[in-house]
């Protein structure tokens, strides 16, 4: 029974969704949430593949929410956000307002990362060549997203594309992007 005098008698509250791994390095904290059923997927790798990005791109403090979800969530979220058709492999949800501090002192919220491990599995072999470097990959695109990186110009596509290669080659990794840069996609 619950001690919640504005909980309904006989209605128990929802317990929290409890993250699936959670990786820390001093006050950086990422939680990750495997919603989909797909692909086994090592979601403690994934996260910290975010704090070792967040570290290298010198962020002092803050937490990521990493979901893995399957292609119908994504592609409707693809579609609401994006406005967008189809499923697609990484979204990128930056806290829009100042990141504020949470009770206790808590790091503060960067955002949420929303990764679809199948749909990175489909094109991992015709993308980065392998599905390990494909998810790192989405990992650190989307990171750089959260961090205010954008590839719409080809001046920012230059940068992200390094900024990505760096990180790649940091976790052992041949980066797929061309060294080159290539046009920013079309809007």
């Amino acid at each position: 029974m619950s001690d919640d005098p504005d909980q309904p008698e006989g209605v128990e509250p929802e317990a929290p969704d409890l993250p699936d791994a959670f990786v820390a390095d001093g006050r950086l904290l990422v939680a990750g949430f495997d919603a989909q059923t797909d692909i086994e997927i090592d979601v403690e790798a994934l996260c910290t593949i975010a704090v070792a990005v967040l570290s290298g791109e010198g962020v002092p403090q803050g937490r990521i929410d990493l979901h893995l979800v399957d292609a119908d969530t994504i592609t409707e979220l693809n579609v609401e956000h994006m406005g967008a058709s189809g499923p697609t492999d990484v979204l990128s949800f930056p806290l829009d307002d100042d990141p504020f501090a949470l009770p206790d002192d808590e790091p503060s919220i960067i955002g949420d990362l929303v990764l679809c491990p199948s749909v990175a599995v489909a094109q991992a072999p015709e993308h980065a060549g392998t599905v390990d470097a494909e998810l790192a990959l989405l990992v650190i695109h989307g990171v750089l997203h959260l961090l205010g990186h954008d590839h719409a110009e080809l001046d920012e596509t230059i940068d992200m594309q390094a900024r990505e290669r760096r990180h790649l080659s940091e976790l052992g990794h041949v980066h797929p992007v061309p060294a080159e840069p290539t046009d920013p996609p079309a809007p």
